[in-house]
């Protein structure tokens, strides 16, 4: 017997979890570069982290012999996506997909972090 999909069960936040080689190097990634704040962190040394902005929740988990996907693992969306894009852009982050407009109805990019994760960055049009 299978349940109804409108089961009336309320989904809460979902937030994305990273595999990186270098704990440290991620953190500083997210928190100096993009403005996270860590809130959690598990491990001595840390081998999980909870990092947050605004809305946005990231985890973080530690997987020394992690290769990236060549495709966004996660899709973030901002207010600002051209300012972001300078950003990413001043400090020599690697973009993986120049800003455009998409028919889609998104203005976005995609980066990668110090571990190769793609990042795909939009905003409404």
């Amino acid at each position: 017997m299978t349940e109804r999909l409108d089961h009336c069960i309320r989904f809460g936040r979902i937030a994305a979890t990273l595999p990186v080689r270098d704990m440290a190097r991620a953190h500083a990634f997210y928190t100096q570069v993009l403005g996270f704040t860590k809130t959690f962190e598990n491990g001595t040394p840390a081998r999980f982290m909870i990092l947050r902005r605004d809305a946005a929740e990231l985890h973080l988990t530690l997987q020394e012999s992690y290769e990236a996907a060549p495709f966004p693992v996660a899709h973030l969306m901002v207010e600002d996506v051209d300012a972001l894009h300078r950003i990413c852009t001043a400090r020599g982050i690697a973009i993986v997909k120049g800003l455009r407009d998409e028919d889609f109805g998104l203005r976005a990019f995609v980066f990668a972090d110090p571990d190769g994760n793609r990042i795909d960055v939009g905003q409404p049009l």
